[in-house]
């Protein structure tokens, strides 16, 4: 079959590849937790060299200089005062010993290790509620049933965007992230499945979406049951077959619409809902 290129623009806030959440997402925010929690001067040094790369490479793809405003928010951060000290983007030895306590006017990051959280209030990288998009807003009050869409190779990605239309033949739409290993399995095999996750599937949910660690591969813990379309979790409520039909670009997305080909039902479970960031249950 023909391999599907659509031309997605640059967001105007820079993502992860991996999981299309706005860059830094909550692996990358662990992995800096980890080396920098004592060292706040490398860390600006860190940000400020890598940024400042990005944003050169972005201005020769794209033709214009990209939006400063993560680089600015990550510097800001990073040189602001140490709680007590006084002093701006400096670490005395007592300050990294209380870093290392977790002493230093709280931590680098707040992580909310209970799966499917919003960001603490008072995350550095947060957009401030003024700047934020009364579009995502919306999307956010629009409760949604948390699916996960897998393909051969195996790849999978957590997708609450999932719509299906019952007819001849009956079809499938779903929006996803144009730039994960999921979309490169789905246009490369021509097919995929879609189960839809119940309350027990949160941390699943959460590592397929990016963010909860996955040591040994997205598909090493939990039982899978081997379809001809992808892997799907042995105790999901049921999963769907669907042959790739096409894929445009939509919004910051890519709408992919596909022919359901194959369905198979287990016990009903009541659905993972995602509402306002948070995942939720039907009470």
């Amino acid at each position: 079959m023909s391999r599907f290129v659509p031309h997605v623009p640059m967001r105007p806030l820079w993502r992860c590849r991996a999981c299309g959440a706005p860059w830094p997402c909550q692996p990358a925010r662990l992995a800096l937790l980890a080396r920098y929690r004592s060292d706040r001067p490398a860390l600006m040094i860190y940000l400020g060299t890598l940024l400042t790369e990005a944003a050169g490479q972005l201005a020769q793809l794209n033709g214009h200089t990209p939006p400063a405003d993560l680089h600015d928010r990550f510097l800001g951060w990073a040189r602001a005062r140490v709680p007590g000290d006084g002093r701006a983007g400096k670490c005395t030895r007592h300050d990294a010993v209380q870093a290392r306590r977790g002493g230093v006017g709280g931590t680098m990051f707040h992580v909310n290790h209970e799966p499917g959280v919003e960001i603490h209030h008072t995350d550095p990288f947060a957009v401030p509620a003024g700047q934020r998009s009364p579009v995502r807003r919306l999307r956010g009050r629009l409760a949604s049933p948390v699916t996960l869409w897998t393909a051969p190779g195996p790849a999978g990605l957590t997708v609450s965007s999932t719509l299906v239309a019952e007819g001849e033949p009956d079809r499938l739409l779903g929006l996803v992230d144009p730039e994960s290993d999921l979309w490169a399995a789905v246009e490369s095999a021509g097919r995929f499945a879609v189960a839809p996750l119940n309350p027990s599937h949160r941390q699943l949910a959460d590592r397929f979406a990016g963010l909860f660690p996955s040591p040994g591969g997205l598909f090493a813990t939990g039982a899978w049951t081997e379809t001809p379309y992808g892997p799907v979790p042995a105790d999901a409520g049921g999963w769907a077959g669907c042959r790739l039909d096409a894929a445009r670009e939509y919004g910051w997305g890519l709408l992919v619409e596909a022919t359901i080909e194959a369905v198979e039902l287990a016990e009903e479970t009541d659905p993972l809902l995602h509402y306002r960031g948070r995942y939720r249950e039907l009470t």
